[in-house]
């Protein structure tokens, strides 16, 4: 056409373009471009049809430069230019440049145009300025299918529920699309009901109909009706797509019906869609959430084309399987991570109890400038209270305070709860208060967190704070409650919650509100009470509320009901160490030492081992950990100096070891060594060593605080003026000028 000069032609150069445009993607729109630049005059047509060529390849802002162009080359425009341009404007989000093209539009008269105006309205809508695009609406002169769509369709994807259906009730006609539209929002705003209706009252309904209400039930987590409504649709011969298949395999996920989400797979094979990439990650996800970790690796493996998604999804699986070696490998061997990424592998750590190294990785993440979203922080936060790393966790906190990030209800939560589990009861206060959004949870983890610190009239308090500000309370706040009166003794206040338990919030008490009632009874001695309540439950007591008991009996010294009850719960389980060792210790209270080598004897043969008493104290960022009679540590000559020091000033105190906490028929010179060796006392030696004063000695022990150890730290409390806290399985222990919290009531 060069040699021949028809690209002088307008019109042959027209069809040229055209035709160069038409066969994108397989000729380069740079070629295009090049015979655009070679023509001298190109008209509007060819402008309008290089402006479609940019948009269909997401380059709006070349359209909008080739507009400038026209403008300067006074090229006339036509109503199918200004369409194009609300596009291109659509696309880069520019709502300014928008308006400037509608502006054009005015001057240029085309302001009655019906396709100029839908584009405009669309334009609008996608760039969310709603007002802008309901006023263009309201003052059109001429509306179509397509306005009422388009204007819909922006109340939809702004999820303003009202405006939408208003709009769909005001449509002269109803289209399938409005009512899908409709079912998609219902959907989205958990209006199951109306969408169920709509999708009932519809006199045709597509294949994206049905898609749109089995999502609804998939995402409202009605999992069972999404799959009877998929196979209602089978029974109708709507032909499926990949995008209602990953919704049906998402139920049979939560629902683990591995069966149905085999069958859902060869159906998927048999129609040709398997090779979708979305599909193939919900497939990875199904099987593995059902345990076919197996298959879900032949899919991982065999995949095509795998994106992030399909490798966190097999990250996710191997994790929810148990296989944490095989995740890290996973994750470990990924080329590009996202948070998700991060955020699954940090969170698996935490929910495997691997703590250590929750903390580890997420400093890695950290160092590549990785920035946490709400579940990696939740998991790290449960990690630092787990290693008592009060420091680690001051340091994330600060971290959320530095960058902005919002405390949700979830995050403050969890803040709390490490600061109450760590002791630090006015950061716990503090973090409560500067959360706006205070949920049930938040305020049942300053209730409990109180009770736990010893501050059962703080924790009352709370409770009824928590009623006065209209916020219902659960089952697990009474738990909190009768909790804090359990701790402190407070009979009368105990039966009275438990009462309006029942009576006035109408909700049913579960073994552990009973338990608490019974170890309130057991605490203060009245045991026949506590048993007589055991025996009344309208459901079988479980081990602890029996373990209760006979914690009580151990207490006030009742070894005929202490050998009763013991007997019962080491038949009850016979594999749980705490209830042989409890009532070895009761026979070893009472001298009858065959009878403690009968229990020990019958551990041995049912393969019981005792869960040794560990303490954990965090030092300069280090958690340190002691076990009864460590001589591990590093610095065990220190610590051992330490312990000759404190014995010297206990002495001087009038401190006087307890030596019946120690079940062994030995002589009365060794029970006081093995006494001055329990691991709690190994931490406070080295917490003297290593922590300045005037900073807490913060330890956290995995068995309760036995009566020696709490005694003792009373008075190392007030010999070195140091405070120290104790955290046992039970409970906080804040020990200051020789006296404690708990009042000695524990």
């Amino acid at each position: 056409m060069i040699l021949t000069g028809l690209i002088a032609d307008t019109f042959a150069s027209s069809r040229l373009i055209k035709f160069s445009t038409d066969l994108l993607p397989f000729i380069d729109m740079s070629y295009s471009f090049k015979i655009f630049a070679f023509l001298e005059s190109p008209n509007g047509f060819i402008f309008n049809t290089m402006m479609r060529a940019y948009i269909q390849r997401n380059v709006p802002q070349k359209a909008i430069c080739l507009y400038k162009l026209m403008l300067n080359n006074n090229v006339g425009v036509d109503n199918y230019t200004y369409p194009l341009l609300a596009q291109a404007s659509a696309l880069r989000l520019s709502v300014f440049e928008g308006k400037l093209i509608h502006d054009h539009v005015l001057k240029a008269g085309f302001d009655s145009d019906v396709y100029v105006n839908n584009t405009l309205i669309n334009m609008y809508a996608v760039c969310g300025d709603l007002s802008a695009a309901r006023k263009l609406f309201d003052e059109s002169p001429v509306l179509d299918l397509v306005s009422w769509n388009s204007i819909l369709a922006g109340y939809v994807n702004a999820d303003n529920v009202e405006e939408a259906k208003f709009i769909y009730n005001k449509m002269p006609e109803r289209n399938i699309i409005a009512s899908n539209s409709m079912i998609v929002l219902f959907g989205r705003k958990g209006n199951v009901a109306e969408a169920c209706r709509l999708f009932k009252e519809m006199p045709k309904k597509d294949l994206v109909s049905w898609s749109a209400l089995i999502s609804c039930y998939e995402q409202n987590e009605m999992y069972e009706e999404a799959l009877v409504l998929f196979m209602n649709m089978i029974d109708h011969r709507v032909m499926v797509d990949e995008v209602v298949v990953v919704s049906v395999l998402s139920a049979c996920a939560n629902l683990t019906v591995v069966k149905t989400g085999t069958s859902v797979h060869a159906l998927a094979v048999k129609i040709g869609i398997e090779c979708y990439i979305n599909l193939q990650n919900a497939l990875i996800h199904m099987y593995s959430s059902c345990g076919e970790i197996t298959t879900a690796e032949k899919l991982f493996d065999a995949g095509h084309n795998l994106d992030l998604i399909s490798w966190n999804s097999m990250i996710s699986g191997y994790l929810k399987c148990g296989s944490v070696e095989k995740a890290r490998a996973l994750f470990d061997a990924m080329i590009e991570k996202d948070v998700v990424s991060w955020s699954t592998m940090i969170s698996g750590y935490a929910q495997h109890d691997q703590f250590s190294e929750t903390l580890s990785l997420f400093m890695e993440m950290q160092h590549h400038g990785i920035r946490p979203d709400e579940a990696t922080l939740v998991s790290v936060i449960s990690a630092c209270t787990h290693l008592v790393a009060l420091d680690q966790g001051k340091w994330i906190h600060a971290y959320i305070r530095k960058n902005g990030l919002k405390i949700n209800s979830i995050l403050g939560t969890t803040l709390i709860d490490m600061y109450m589990k760590l002791g630090c009861v006015d950061n716990a206060l503090e973090v409560f208060h500067g959360t706006e959004e205070k949920g049930v949870s938040s305020w049942n983890a300053l209730i409990i967190g109180f009770a736990m610190n010893g501050l059962a009239d703080k924790s009352l308090e709370m409770f009824s704070e928590m009623k006065k500000s209209g916020v219902t309370p659960n089952e697990i706040t009474f738990v909190g409650v009768l909790g804090a009166c359990r701790h402190m003794g407070l009979v009368d206040e105990g039966h009275r919650h438990f009462n309006s338990m029942i009576q006035e919030h109408r909700l049913e008490p579960n073994s552990k509100h009973y338990g608490c009632m019974v170890d309130l009874l057991g605490r203060a001695g009245m045991l026949k009470e506590a048993e007589e309540l055991i025996e009344s439950m309208p459901m079988s007591p479980d081990v602890a509320t029996w373990g209760a008991l006979l914690g009580a009996c151990k207490k006030h010294g009742d070894h005929e009901m202490g050998e009763r009850v013991g007997r019962k719960l080491v038949e009850l389980q016979p594999d749980h160490d705490g209830f042989h060792v409890l009532l070895s210790n009761i026979h070893a209270s009472k001298g009858r030492w065959d009878d403690v080598l009968e229990v020990r004897g019958m551990m041995v043969r049912r393969g019981v081992v005792k869960i040794p008493g560990c303490s954990m104290i965090e030092a300069n960022g280090i958690i340190h950990e002691f076990l009864a009679g460590d001589r591990t540590h590093p610095q065990i000559n220190e610590i051992d100096n330490m312990l000759d020091e404190m014995a010297k000033k206990l002495k001087l105190e009038g401190y006087a070891p307890d030596t019946l906490e120690v079940a062994f028929d030995i002589d009365q010179e060794e029970k006081e060594t093995t006494l001055f060796r329990h691991s709690e006392k190994l931490a406070i030696a080295f917490g003297l060593i290593t922590i300045s004063p005037p900073n807490p000695i913060r330890i956290m022990k995995n068995l309760r605080i036995c009566n020696d150890c709490h005694t003792a730290a009373k008075f190392i409390s007030r010999a070195f003026d140091r405070e120290i806290v104790v955290r046992d399985r039970h409970r906080f222990h804040h020990f200051k000028h020789g006296s404690c919290s708990c009042m000695d009531f524990w």
